[in-house]
């Protein structure tokens, strides 16, 4: 427990201040203008202390602080050891890494467009992130629709290359840049409009293609003409479709907070040159006995520190805490002024209690399929308990199967459910040791002993028991689990094998399977826990495939080490490119030689 008396030494300065456990584990970042009197506030009477502040309050063992010049200071670190501690009791958004991003490769020749979850600075450019990704993804489709830009993931940066041009080229998605049939100029004009279009300056992109179009028909350019034309007019009819909310033709976001049952949706609304481009909804959880300025606070600061692109005006629904300093962080970080803005009346005021009703109208629909979904996951653990007779409903369930090609590389997953859902933190996968050839049936007892021998050992991560066990296959692979459990005293575990071809269980000690009612909420959990295990297996299996591939066909090479490997790689485009090479080509790789080329060559060429 932290001692007050400590309290005496932090500074009335302002900084940030970080709580931590008995087990030295971040639990809350917070920041202050004044550490001292912030810090002080969380020692009163518990009775003056919201629940959730209380319980976090009892769990302090330490408090460290960081003093910073400005309370802008302050807030920027507070965001930053926010997102990457993400401590228990801060109200987070979901981990940024499932929220995705388009990511325009800036850094490369001939960008393209792809979709990454994580941001990086490396020269690229970024929007989102997007909590709806079949929105992004319609976005993107748009673009390939609008825009001729290549989709490939080819090196260019030696070009032409020594092959035809793609599919893509012959239906004008792709103006073949592989084949130098478009100068890197003027496809990174086509970039610029496709730049202009995600910040959602549509209209602004209309004007100038009309003005180039113009020019081009002045020119006597008339295909040039005829492609930006087609744009212009695919570009006019997403505008046909946008609603007209602000006549003041600036940037705007527009926030608001809807409060549910179990948890809260921020709804916010992207206004560019006064249409509405996108809305993106984000839900909350854990922000019970959280005052909602605090909630929306927490929001907009982990959001624009997150976000790629500020606009001029941010609208709220409601107050805020450290407007101020929110305002002059954000001002600093786009390099205009940005205003934060809580309209007690008038046009803007209206603007955000619609987007208020759009969040809570997305709640009360998410609740309702999170209601639903908890039925169906109840509902389909009762029937498997009264099917396989069980005393217990089976809440934690876990998924075994083996993968591997004709006994090589074989390998075991372990899969877990809880209530019915996924629970991927607690999935485990396994290398098989012991056993030779394609012997599924060892496999699976190896894997069995294995993973129940690190909870006798008091392994953490295989802390947990499961209420039921289940093996992708028949009886063979059930008789082998269920001599593993018995060998480590844990037969009191119940197991079933789900077969695949007629979905039969079987279980120990029956001769006649146990057939599931078709249709039923039982069945199908059993085949979804069946499924992930299988997945999960062949994908580890087929990751370790192609690794030994890869390193069959490279490390076999004498004098082409590691670093030698990646600068082939790298220059060359890949293995394909590594092959097409000639000796030249090879030795004029960063890091390579005469004799070190002559040896690649013949290595892919001994045949020839």
């Amino acid at each position: 427990m932290f001692n007050p008396d400590r309290l005496a030494d932090i500074p009335e300065k302002p900084g940030v201040y970080i709580m931590k456990d008995k087990r030295n584990k971040i639990i809350y970042v917070g920041k202050a203008t004044s550490l001292k009197n912030r810090v002080k506030s969380y020692f009163q009477s518990p009775k003056n202390l919201p629940v959730k502040v209380a319980s976090m309050v009892s769990k302090i063992e330490d408090i460290e602080y960081i003093v910073t010049d400005s309370e802008v200071e302050a807030l920027i670190l507070e965001c930053n050891l926010i997102k990457f501690h993400r401590p228990k009791y801060n109200i987070l958004l979901r981990d940024d890494k499932q929220y995705p991003y388009i990511r325009i490769t800036l850094n490369q020749p001939f960008p393209r467009i792809e979709v990454v979850r994580r941001v990086k600075k490396d020269g690229a450019r970024y929007f989102g992130p997007y909590a709806n990704a079949g929105a992004m993804r319609e976005a993107i489709d748009v673009i390939n629709k609008i825009f001729p830009i290549r989709s490939c993931k080819k090196d260019l940066s030696n070009i032409p290359l020594d092959e035809r041009p793609c599919l893509n080229y012959h239906i004008n998605r792709c103006l073949a840049p592989c084949q130098g049939y478009i100068k890197e100029e003027e496809y990174n004009e086509i970039i610029k409009n496709v730049i202009m279009f995600l910040e959602g300056k549509q209209s602004t992109l209309v004007k100038q293609l009309k003005t180039k179009m113009q020019e081009a028909a002045e020119n006597l350019d008339f295909e040039r003409a005829a492609a930006l034309r087609d744009q212009i007019m695919a570009l006019e009819k997403i505008l046909e479709k946008q609603k007209i909310v602000s006549t003041d033709m600036i940037d705007q976001d527009i926030i608001a907070l809807a409060r549910g049952s179990g948890s809260v949706c921020i709804q916010v609304f992207f206004v560019r040159e006064g249409k509405l481009i996108s809305r993106e909804p984000f839900i909350l959880h854990n922000t019970d006995d959280v005052e909602r300025k605090e909630i929306l606070t927490s929001f907009v600061k982990q959001f624009y520190n997150n976000a790629h692109f500020i606009p001029k005006e941010i609208i709220l629904d409601e107050d805020i805490d450290d407007k101020g300093t929110i305002e002059e962080w954000l001002t600093g970080k786009k390099g205009s002024k940005v205003s934060i803005i809580i309209p007690k009346r008038g046009k803007k005021k209206e603007l955000a209690q619609m987007v208020a009703e759009n969040a809570l109208a997305y709640l009360e629909q998410v609740e309702s399929k999170e209601e639903q979904e908890k039925l169906r996951n109840r509902q389909a653990l009762e029937e498997l308990r009264e099917h396989l007779g069980l005393e217990t409903i089976p809440y934690r369930i876990e998924g075994f199967d083996i993968s591997n090609t004709q006994g090589t590389e074989s390998v075991a997953s372990m899969v877990v459910f809880e209530g019915a859902q996924p629970k991927k933190d607690d999935y485990r996968k396994f290398k098989i040791k012991t056993v030779e050839g394609p012997n599924d049936f060892e496999s699976m007892k190896e894997v069995i002993l294995r993973r129940f021998k690190r909870t006798l050992s008091g392994d953490g991560k295989f802390q947990k028991l499961p209420d039921l066990l289940l093996i992708d296959g028949g009886k063979g692979q059930l008789k082998y689990a269920r001599e593993a459990l018995k060998e480590l005293g844990l037969s009191h575990i119940p197991t079933i094998a789900l077969a695949e071809e007629f979905e039969h269980i079987f279980v120990e000690g029956k001769d006649d399977p146990i057939i599931l009612p078709e249709n039923s909420e039982a069945l199908y959990l059993v085949q979804r826990v069946r499924d992930e295990a299988h997945r999960f297996a062949l994908t580890f299996h087929r990751s370790l495939r192609s690794k030994k591939n890869f390193r069959s066909v490279l490390d076999d090479i004498p004098g082409i080490g590691k670093t030698r490997r990646l600068a082939l790689l790298k220059t060359l485009g890949g293995l394909e490119g590594i092959k097409r090479a000639s000796i030249e080509e090879l030795a004029a790789v960063p890091g390579m030689n005469r004799k070190a080329a002559q040896t690649v060559y013949e290595h892919f060429h001994k045949n020839d």
